[in-house]
């Protein structure tokens, strides 16, 4: 029994695919992982060439696991393929069965969004600390330049000998 609203495990959806790729070359390139069913490449009815994507169905869902780990970003005619589950919508209404994807199946993407995005925020605050580090310095090294002024003028030096005179 398949539960409908699940996805199904032993069908890939296949994304990416370039004009020239047709139903056998998918068979061809994703036999390597086991027995297919079924392959399928929606064509779109005015132009009778398929959409850039596909199904391949397995026999065994193992077959379907290897098959999306080893094709998803594999190159097929000079194209990067999108391998996933296929989702039974997508399979029905084309294109906008996209709307029917669960909210994890971009979780990957999320999650990398996610992570990028935090890497550049410790890296821009790496930098923020490191540039104010370096006024720091400078701003320190000015007044020990200024204090050094001090020393070669007369009237400092002066000003500075009567202060300690008062003092003692």
């Amino acid at each position: 029994m398949m539960n409908q609203t699940g996805m199904q495990k032993n069908t890939l959806y296949v994304g990416g695919l370039a004009e020239e790729v047709n139903e056998s070359i998918l068979h061809a390139a994703f036999i390597p992982f086991g027995e297919i069913k079924d392959v399928k490449t929606p064509l779109d009815q005015a132009t009778q060439k398929h959409r850039s994507f596909g199904f391949v169905t397995f026999l065994e869902r193992e077959d379907a696991s290897a098959a999306m780990d080893n094709m998803d970003g594999a190159e097929l005619y000079g194209r990067v393929l999108t391998v996933n589950y296929a989702l039974p919508e997508k399979i029905k209404g084309g294109e906008q069965g996209w709307a029917a994807q669960p909210i994890w199946a971009d979780a990957d993407t999320w999650f990398e969004r996610q992570q990028m995005e935090e890497e550049m925020q410790r890296l821009q605050a790496e930098h923020k600390a490191s540039i104010e580090a370096a006024e720091e310095l400078h701003r320190k090294k000015l007044a020990e330049d200024r204090e050094g002024e001090k020393e070669d003028d007369p009237m400092a030096k002066a000003e500075a000998e009567v202060l300690q005179q008062n003092r003692s």
